[in-house]
């Protein structure tokens, strides 16, 4: 599961679209690769979000990758893209979108979108290394790993509490056994010293 690209797109719903952020994890790829990859993830990013409408969250799978799209819309006219290999779970990379989004909102004026290269939203370097890992970005699929992770800590602790009681099983067993030849013991001494009294 791999973050490629992730992009904040100024997406009117008539116009060119403009990328007012973004940041690329090309690592993957070879020194002679990645700037034909960089500019596919630009290209690809940009045309999903104009074919988006406002409103609306795709997803569109183009070779290996797999392009998320959520196009805000409104007051704004936001909308962020990020690309993906197609392992990368749907909703952890939607619920990126929309962090990434309000965030964005929150920092960025709306007077700058006129003049991108002057945005500095640093923060989205963050994002891209921070939810390469899917949990990171959806509390569902935290609290999924946690719940499997208690199960199997139930297991062991259901397995050793069954072992636990198979030995005591066993010592049940034995004592019953060794009850039954105390009893035989103390028949046969019973008998031996009946014939004698002891003073």
């Amino acid at each position: 599961m791999k973050i490629f690209s992730i992009s904040i797109i100024l997406a009117p719903p008539s116009g060119a679209s403009v990328v007012l952020s973004n940041a690329n994890d090309l690592s993957s790829f070879s020194f002679f690769q990645k700037g034909s990859v960089g500019e596919f993830m630009s290209f690809l990013s940009k045309t999903v979000a104009e074919r988006t409408l406002q409103g609306q969250r795709q997803s569109i799978q183009e070779k290996d990758y797999t392009a998320h799209v959520y196009n805000r819309g409104g007051a704004e006219q936001l909308a962020a893209v990020i690309i993906t290999d197609q392992e990368y779970p749907v909703r952890p990379a939607f619920s990126l979108l929309t962090k990434l989004l309000d965030d964005f909102t929150a920092k960025v004026p709306r007077s700058s979108f006129d003049n991108p290269a002057a945005i500095a939203y640093a923060d989205i370097n963050d994002y891209i290394q921070k939810y390469q890992d899917p949990r990171q970005a959806d509390t569902i699929m935290r609290v999924q790993q946690e719940l499997d992770e208690t199960k199997i800590v139930l297991h062991k602790t259901i397995e050793s509490v069954l072992q636990r009681g198979e030995k005591l099983d066993n010592l049940v067993d034995r004592s019953e056994a060794l009850s039954a030849q105390t009893r035989m013991f103390y028949k046969t001494a019973k008998k031996q010293n009946a014939c004698c009294v002891v003073m």
